[in-house]
């Protein structure tokens, strides 16, 4: 009965219609190989077994999320930044007849702090998005970046990025407005 009650939560389309990507995890009482195939064939992101430890769980939902996450960063092929416009798929930021190449580390911290606009994005969440892992020398790479950033940036003076002590960056926009606006694949912020 309860196989049956995660196989109609996870075809349910009510629950797909709400948001497509919403990740599912199946919780399995044993690694029966049918079960496995029958749920990532239905739409599963990933499985757990019962003895999964809580360690063991968290790091699979968050590897889940990060995936989710990584996926909607894609999705936006351009962002209106003040008088800037950053196309994440060229790595390109223009204004005016001024474009800038970026390198595809710029390219990759500005669409997350993009995502993160007006908001706190978390210093380690950066890295371990952006490379993998939080050790010393990667976090003093992210610092040279995020100087870097700020030098292109600094012709719109309504475009900034503030460390937030103890915790991560923030972008901040000219607009402040909690739900930004998106029209023709440009998320305007």
């Amino acid at each position: 009965m309860k196989e049956k009650l995660r196989i109609l939560f996870c075809e349910d389309d009510e629950t797909r219609s709400i948001n497509p990507e919403i990740p599912i995890i199946f919780l399995i009482a044993k690694t029966i190989k049918e079960s496995i195939l029958e749920g990532f064939k239905i739409g599963a992101d990933d499985y757990l077994t019962k003895s999964l430890s809580m360690e063991g769980l968290l790091l699979r939902i968050k590897a889940t999320l990060r995936r989710v996450k990584g996926k909607k960063l894609k999705d936006i092929p351009f962002y209106k930044l003040g008088n800037f416009l950053f196309d994440t798929q060229k790595q390109t930021l223009s204004i005016g007849d001024k474009i800038i190449k970026l390198t595809t580390k710029e390219c990759e911290l500005l669409s997350l702090l993009c995502a993160h606009a007006n908001e706190t994005l978390e210093r380690n969440y950066a890295l371990k998005t952006i490379w993998v892992d939080n050790n010393y020398s990667n976090a003093r790479s992210m610092d040279v970046y995020i100087t870097k950033l700020r030098q292109l940036l600094k012709d719109d003076s309504g475009i900034e990025i503030i460390n937030i002590h103890g915790k991560g960056y923030k972008l901040i926009t000219p607009s402040t407005d909690d739900d930004p606006l998106k029209e023709d694949g440009i998320q305007i912020l």
